[in-house]
């Protein structure tokens, strides 16, 4: 009880228990703050991810589309061919060496063609996925990393797009 007695009369208690009570008003206060800080974050993060998911959809839909426009070529030069086929039977009758020359030609375009539309949706597509990469990687690089470890998977990044888009 005389420990008790002491204690109650000693200022470094008070100093003590008046530290631990302010201590506790201050986390008390900043609790709010910080929790708020928080949520903000991570709808910032949220917000991020959806245009992230957009964006994925956006390159999904512009590759859906090169490859119907791919599949449209092919069924066109499908159509030329049958086309060059058809007049090469009537041709038939008027002589060999006309029909081969223009079953040579229009098969030639027709590959032409299909050849020149799937370099254009694979460079297109190629050039969609790369921007919309590089802008997420932006935008993630530029609010969440340091200096160091943003270079760092810059060129991991750099160094993996080939095998990607291959």
């Amino acid at each position: 009880m005389e420990a008790l007695h002491e204690l109650v009369h000693d200022a470094e208690f008070w100093v003590l228990l008046a530290f631990i009570g302010a201590l506790a008003v201050l986390i008390w206060k900043a609790r709010g703050t910080l929790t708020g800080a928080l949520d903000t974050r991570a709808d910032k993060i949220r917000g991020e991810l959806t245009e992230a998911a957009r964006l994925a959809e956006a390159a999904q839909t512009a590759l859906a589309q090169h490859q119907r426009r791919q599949r449209d070529a092919l069924k066109e030069a499908e159509g030329i061919i049958a086309a060059a086929r058809e007049d090469a039977e009537r041709a038939a009758a008027e002589g060999r060496k006309e029909l081969a020359a223009a079953l040579e030609r229009r098969k030639r375009q027709a590959l032409e063609r299909i050849a020149l539309e799937e370099q254009k949706a694979v460079d297109e597509v190629r050039g969609i996925a790369v921007d919309v990469a590089v802008a997420a990687v932006r935008r993630v690089l530029a609010q969440d990393l340091d200096a160091a470890r943003r270079a760092t998977l810059i060129d991991q990044a750099i160094a993996a797009l080939p095998e990607t888009l291959h």
